[in-house]
C-alpha cells in the first residue's frame, strides 16, 4: 500500500477501532454491553494509565478493583463510582467467581504475584490480561498458559505497543520487505530509577531492568525481524553495588536469528535510552522515542512518520475485548507470546551468570 494512503487508513482504523463490523453494525450488538474489567493491584500504572484509559474505551469498562489498601479502595470507590460488591481485597479475590459483571481480570501486580492471581482468575472463570513480564520465568509462564487452556479461558499480556501506530507501521514495512531483507536490529530501553526501596529493585519480586523494560526491546526485535532467536549472548554491568545489590543494573545482549540476522540490545536502570533501529538491504526504520506511553516519533530513509499520538492502553484493552466478543485478531498479544519472551529472558540471565556464554534458546 502506498505510504500516505496507508497512513490515513491506519489512523482512521485506530480511531474507530472495534466500533463496527464489516457490515456497519455495532460489534456490541452480540451482547449489548461492554466487557467488565477488574483491576488487580492499584499501583502507578493502574492509577495513572489503565484507569484513565478505561474512561475512553468503547468495548470494556472498569467493573471492579482488587487492593490490599483500604484507603485506596475508598478513594477508587469514590472516584470511579464503584459499589461495595465491586471492591475486593486479596483474601476474598476468589469470590469474583460470583460476579457476572466481570469478564476480564487485569493483573497489575509485582511480577512474583502474576502467576498466582492469573491462575486464581482462571479458576473463577475469567479471562486474564497479565502485565509484562507475564511471570518470573518460563516455567511459570508455561504453567499459566496451561491453566488458561484447562479453564477454557484466554490469557493475554500487556503488550500495548502492538496497537501503537508507529510500531504498526514498522511491522508493516518489515513484513512487506519495503527496504529489502532485514540485516540488523539495534535497540535500547532504560531510565534512571529513583526510590531505592521500590519492588523493582527486589529480586524476590522479579525486579531488575531486563524484566521491567528490557522486555520491550526483546519484543521489538522479534516483531520486526519476524523470527525467533536461536541463541543469545549477554553481559551484565553494575556501577552501584548497593542500589543494585539484588537485581541487574545494565545488561547488553545479542540475539542471533536465522539467516544471520543479529539484534544488539541494551537495558538499564541507571541510564536513559529509548529507541529501535532496523537496518535492511536498501533502507532503515527508526523509532525514537520508541517505548513510552506517548511522544513517539519515527522515520525511514524516505519519509517521516506522521501518525497521531494515541491512548495505547485503551486500544490494547479494546482490541482484546473485540477479540473476545467477535474473534477479531488481538495482534499477537496472547500468553504464548509472553512465554516466548520469558524463554529469551531466562537465556539472557543464564548467559550473564556464565560470563557471556552463548546460550541456545
Amino acid at each position: 500500500m502506498e505510504r500516505r494512503k496507508f497512513t490515513r487508513s491506519l489512523t482512521t482504523s485506530l480511531g474507530a477501532l472495534s466500533l463496527t463490523n464489516g457490515f456497519g453494525q455495532s460489534i456490541l450488538s452480540s451482547q449489548n454491553k461492554k466487557l467488565g474489567i477488574a483491576l488487580v493491584g492499584l499501583g502507578n500504572y493502574a492509577t495513572r494509565q489503565l484507569a484513565p484509559a478505561l474512561l475512553t474505551t468503547k468495548l470494556c469498562e472498569l467493573k471492579a478493583i482488587v487492593t490490599g489498601t483500604p484507603s485506596k479502595a475508598k478513594q477508587w470507590k469514590k472516584n470511579h463510582d464503584l459499589k461495595d460488591h465491586q471492591i475486593y481485597d486479596y483474601d476474598n479475590f476468589d469470590t469474583i467467581v460470583n460476579n457476572e459483571e466481570i469478564d476480564i481480570v487485569y493483573v497489575v501486580l509485582p511480577n512474583n504475584m502474576h502467576k498466582d492471581f492469573t491462575i486464581r482468575a482462571f479458576k473463577a472463570g475469567k479471562h486474564v490480561i497479565c502485565e509484562k513480564p507475564m511471570a518470573m520465568n518460563a516455567q511459570e509462564a508455561a504453567e499459566m498458559v496451561a491453566a488458561a487452556k484447562e479453564a477454557n479461558r484466554e490469557l493475554f499480556v500487556g503488550y500495548r505497543l502492538h496497537y501503537e501506530p508507529h510500531h504498526r507501521e514498522s511491522i508493516r514495512l518489515c513484513r512487506e520487505e519495503a527496504f529489502g531483507k532485514i540485516k540488523f536490529f539495534e535497540g535500547g530501553f532504560g531510565f534512571r530509577i529513583g526510590n531505592p526501596n521500590q519492588w523493582r529493585l527486589k529480586k524476590a519480586y522479579g525486579g531488575g531492568a531486563l524484566m521491567d523494560v528490557g522486555i520491550y526491546v526483546i519484543q521489538a526485535a522479534r516483531y520486526t525481524i519476524e523470527k525467533e532467536p536461536i541463541a543469545v549472548t549477554a553481559s551484565g554491568f553494575k556501577t552501584d553495588l548497593v542500589k543494585f545489590k539484588e537485581v541487574d543494573e545494565l545488561i547488553t545482549w545479542q540475539m542471533e536469528f536465522p539467516n544471520g540476522v543479529v539484534a544488539n540490545c541494551t537495558t538499564s536502570f541507571s541510564a536513559s535510552t529509548n529507541h529501535l533501529y532496523v537496518a535492511a538491504e536498501n533502507g532503515f526504520i527508526r523509532i525514537s522515542p520508541a517505548y513510552g506511553y506517548g511522544g513517539l516519533g519515527g522515520h525511514t530513509r524516505k519519509y517521516k512518520f506522521d501518525f497521531p499520538q494515541v491512548n495505547q492502553q485503551a486500544l490494547h484493552m479494546d482490541g482484546i475485548s473485540d477479540h473476545l466478543v467477535n474473534g477479531v485478531s488481538h495482534l499477537n498479544t496472547d500468553g504464548e507470546e509472553g512465554l516466548k519472551d520469558m524463554k529469551i529472558i531466562d537465556a539472557i540471565f543464564t548467559s550473564v551468570e556464565h560470563e557471556g556464554k552463548r546460550i541456545l534458546v
